[in-house]
């Protein structure tokens, strides 16, 4: 057996495992994480030199799902993983943003996180664990990482917060908080609640910083135990001579060119100081700057002018108050085919939102190996395309960036769809036009097409961004509402909310702060509220409620109940029953275990046809009821007479006529139409019929009327 050094905690009543030693000894820093049977590697990697000429810091952090962690092969010919997954690719984003802040200022080393679940319990679930093993194996390690840090999510079931509820629990709960911190401060929180006050959702992030410390107090005992000294780290600053220069040639020309209002007018202007100031910096320092080198000093000149615009003068971009809103447009019904469509913009964002509705059958198959849901039946696809920033783009495969937005926008309208609905839907977010803020937008412009397709949501969703700005020692602090692009580059923090007017149903937050205290956060909250509050007024106007009526262009669907034992009857022997069903009707016709039938149709003909077959197919005869049969079988003692589709009787030779019949081909053949009345119904289920007593209540009827 090899040594191993491991730390346990106890975190909302579960106990966490962190390891190290078994695996990866090559790797900079290695451990595995463990939650009940749930098991998580997290392998860290860096250069030893910097990347030149890149504005960012290049971390990589990749999440994949092993098969085998969950006892299973992998579907498909090629008996192996292949691409990532939503979820995988969700994860690594969840993993990635509270650690990136945590590196020194200008740090241009490549740091890679491979991460791969061992062990799969299908109860708890890995993300959290993701975050955790990352955070252990970079604060084992020798990479400048200022951690550590830990990550938990935050339940609420029947009013108590939850502690890393499981996948069982989850489905109780009315809120889904994944929550990361270091010892003192707030880092990042991702999920959906099912509109949760302010008040409550900060008592519940308050509850998870609580269980963060043990994990953080876990990891600090992890690398005592291995002899490791205290991390001295040292933030990597630009050349003071050269930022003095650019400072001395630029400032006051690419101050004001940071105050154009718009957008490409802007970014021409700023590129045309760019591309000064690199000519006289090459110029004047030919061996020491290259075009790649002078990106990063640049664009430490225009971060620091746009936080000295707004923090010395209160001068944002475009001129808006720190808590104005930018001017809003929208417009329902725009694409006439579509089942429901609409534009939102906001200042120079703009998307276009169209709803498709389907079938059950439409639904998404999940493969979830790490547990939770195996299908679902609400999409939100966000798309980025190039021209909506002016440029010119390859379309290839969906990003992670457009993964992620779609999956935001996609919680927080998910809060509000109508409960056991019969269809599928599809919202589909194509951003026109970016300027920050996009997935906000995606939120905004999906509530007014769902209501524009007559989907009864519970209410209107909007959603936007609070930004921040600091000075250096955080004595000054300006929150920002409804940012711009530039302002979530240069700024602080993305704090990103959607809701109704009830309450909360999603949110994330990016920071390149080092944490937030909870006066900021709080803060935040309050503004978050504010313009989330200004904008559903607004959308309000345009489309007060979800129409009545769903569009004419829409696919109609039906649930009828019937008894479970005539489910077999529906079907019909190897499927014939409902196969002419959905033939004649033109229908797709899906039957469940408790004997729904949900009848998807084209139009209203279709749908009433399949209605009336299902009815006949299930129905009993009735005592006394006339029929319009079939003749479908004769026999020397009588005919059988088809009442009901799949459903025939017998009619006794002495009941077909008033007077003896000598042969019951005297009175019809196979195929003829017959009238008969029900005259009973055996403990067997065995129809009897009577042409007799039809004939004779018919002529009854005439003459009474």
């Amino acid at each position: 057996m090899k040594d191993t050094t491991s730390v346990s905690v106890q975190v909302g009543g579960a106990t966490m495992t962190i390891e190290t030693g078994l695996l990866a000894r090559q790797a900079a820093g290695a451990t595995v994480c463990r939650l009940g049977d749930s098991l998580m590697f997290s392998a860290v990697t860096c250069t030893d030199k910097p990347r030149e000429g890149i504005d960012f810091f290049p971390l990589q952090v990749e999440y994949r799902e092993k098969y085998y962690a969950a006892g299973r092969f992998p579907g498909g010919f090629f008996k192996r993983e292949s691409r990532p997954s939503e979820k995988e690719i969700l994860t690594a984003r969840i993993t990635d943003r509270p650690i990136r802040p945590l590196f020194p200022e200008g740090y241009r080393n490549d740091v890679q996180i491979n991460n791969m679940v061992l062990s799969a319990d299908t109860e708890n679930d890995t993300d959290i664990l993701s975050v955790n093993a990352s955070s252990a194996a970079l604060h084992i390690s020798d990479i400048p990482f200022m951690g550590p840090i830990g990550c938990v999510r935050v339940g609420r079931i029947h009013g108590e917060f939850v502690i890393n509820p499981t996948h069982s629990q989850r489905k109780e709960s009315d809120l889904d908080l994944v929550y990361a911190g270091t010892r003192e401060r707030f880092l990042m929180m991702e999920g959906g609640a099912a509109e949760i006050t302010e008040e409550d959702f900060l008592a519940a992030m308050k509850v998870g910083h609580a269980e963060v410390v043990k994990i953080i107090d876990a990891q600090h005992e992890l690398r005592r135990l291995l002899g490791k000294p205290e991390k001295k780290i040292e933030e990597v600053a630009p050349n003071a001579e050269k930022m003095a220069f650019l400072y001395a040639e630029g400032e006051t020309a690419l101050r004001q060119a940071l105050l154009i209002v718009d957008k490409l007018e802007r970014q021409n202007a700023v590129n045309a100081i760019k591309e000064d100031l690199q000519a006289k910096a090459l110029a004047k320092w030919p061996e020491e700057v290259t075009a790649a080198s002078f990106v990063t000093l640049f664009d430490t000149l225009e971060i620091d002018l746009v936080r000295r615009n707004i923090l010395e003068d209160g001068k944002r971009i475009d001129g808006r108050a720190a808590d104005e809103i930018r001017k809003l447009y929208a417009q329902v019904g725009v694409m006439p085919r579509a089942h429901g469509s609409a534009i939102f913009e906001r200042g120079e964002t703009s998307a276009l939102g169209s709803v498709t509705l389907g079938t059950k059958k439409d639904a998404q198959e999940l493969d979830a190996i790490t547990g939770g849901e195996t299908s679902k039946s609400f999409f939100l696809h966000y798309n980025f395309p190039p021209y909506s920033v002016g440029e010119v783009g390859r379309l290839g495969a969906t990003g992670r960036r457009e993964i992620g937005h779609g999956a935001l926008a996609e919680r927080s309208l998910a809060q509000v769809m109508p409960q056991d609905y019969p269809y599928s839907i599809r919202v589909v977010s194509d951003i026109m036009g970016s300027n920050g803020s996009s997935s906000m937008a995606s939120i905004c412009v999906g509530s007014l097409a769902l209501m524009d397709a007559g989907i009864p949501i519970k209410a209107p969703v909007a959603g936007v961004s609070v930004g921040l700005f600091t000075n250096k020692d955080e004595s000054q602090k300006i929150l920002v509402t409804d940012i711009l692009g530039a302002e979530d580059h240069c700024g602080d923090m993305d704090f990103k909310v959607a809701g109704t007017r009830k309450g909360i149903t999603g949110f994330q937050v990016d920071l390149k702060l080092r944490g937030l205290t909870w006066d900021v956060v709080e803060a935040a909250l309050a503004r978050a509220k504010q313009g989330r509050l200004q904008i559903l007024d607004f959308m309000e106007s345009v489309m007060p409620a979800p129409r009545a009526e769903l569009s004419q262009f829409a696919p109609r669907i039906t649930v009828m109940t019937i008894p479970v034992d005539k489910i077999g009857a529906l079907i019909g022997p190897g499927g014939s029953n409902i196969r002419r069903v959905c033939e004649i009707s033109g229908t797709q016709i899906d039957i469940q275990d408790d004997g729904s039938v949900s009848i998807f149709a084209n139009n209203a003909e279709s749908l009433a046809i399949a209605q009336n077959e299902v009815l006949a197919l299930t129905a009993e005869a009735e005592e006394g009821k006339i029929y319009e049969g079939t003749v479908t079988g004769i026999k020397e003692f009588g005919c059988f007479v088809e009442i009901m589709p799949g459903k025939d009787g017998l009619c006794h030779i002495s009941e077909l006529a008033d007077r003896r019949i000598g042969s019951v081909e005297d009175v019809c053949k196979v195929g003829d139409k017959m009238t008969v009345k029900c005259i009973g119904v055996d403990d067997r289920g065995r129809i009897k019929l009577s042409r007799r007593e039809a004939m004779r209540d018919l002529d009854q009827q005439k003459q009474n009327g």
